[in-house]
C-alpha cells in the first residue's frame, strides 16, 4: 500500500501542487505591480497639494519682490518655470495619468 500511495502523492505534488504554487505567486506579483484606485486618488491629492503650494510660493515671492527690489525671484533663475495654474485635462502629457492600463 505504501509503495503505491507515495508515488501518487509525489506525482500529484509535482504536477498539480508546484504549478499551482508558481502561478499563484506570478498572479500576486502582477497584481502588486499596478496602482490601486486608492493610490491613484492619493497621487491626485498630492499633485493638487503640490500645485497649490507652488502657487502660494510664487505669490509670496512676488510680494517680497515688490517690497524689496533687490530680491531675486526663483523664476528668474529657472526661466522655464511658469506659475500659471495648469489644466492637464485631456493632455496626453498629464503627469497624473497612470502608465499602465486602468482598472474599473
Amino acid at each position: 500500500m505504501e509503495d503505491i500511495l507515495l508515488p501518487i502523492i509525489v506525482v500529484g505534488m509535482l504536477f498539480i501542487g508546484l504549478p499551482w504554487l508558481i502561478f499563484h505567486y506570478i498572479t500576486r506579483w502582477k497584481q502588486s505591480g499596478t496602482l490601486t484606485v486608492q493610490d491613484e486618488n492619493l497621487m491626485d491629492d498630492l499633485y493638487e497639494t503640490a500645485r497649490r503650494l507652488d502657487d502660494r510660493l510664487a505669490t509670496i515671492e512676488r510680494i517680497i519682490a515688490a517690497d524689496h527690489p533687490d530680491y531675486r525671484l526663483a523664476s528668474q533663475s529657472a526661466p522655464d518655470r511658469d506659475y500659471a495654474p495648469r489644466d492637464y485635462r485631456g493632455d496626453p502629457r498629464d503627469p497624473r495619468e497612470p502608465v499602465g492600463p486602468r482598472r474599473a
